[in-house]
């Protein structure tokens, strides 16, 4: 499952020149090993992250956002929002970009 999220970040046009990259794969892995992280992002989610790559939970928030930046303004946001299966009008917030990208890996695999 690691290969297939890894492969979608870097459809995404999400490098792993980004500590975003890393910080998504790892709460992506959390997330599809027990969905109570997608009801918690904040609280729970980013808190794990932050613990596993010894960094701040702010620090995990702040890089996700850059990452999600990155797919928006220079990746591939034609497929962001055709796994989404709606139109996305503007950039998503980080737990939405997490539930889009949970929801859409949980129905690949």
């Amino acid at each position: 499952m690691d290969k297939q999220q890894r492969a979608l970040l870097l459809k995404l046009g999400i490098r792993s020149t980004l500590k975003g990259f890393h910080f998504l794969l790892y709460a992506l892995h959390l997330c599809m090993s027990n969905t109570e992280y997608l009801l918690s992002i904040y609280k729970t989610l980013y808190i794990d992250v932050a613990t596993h790559f010894s960094t701040s939970r702010d620090n995990v928030e702040h890089c996700i956002r850059t990452a999600i930046s990155t797919c928006w303004y220079k990746g591939n946001r034609e497929l962001l929002i055709s796994i989404t299966g709606y139109e996305l009008k503007q950039k998503p917030a980080n737990g939405e970009f997490i539930d889009i990208l949970y929801n859409y890996l949980y129905q690949e695999g």
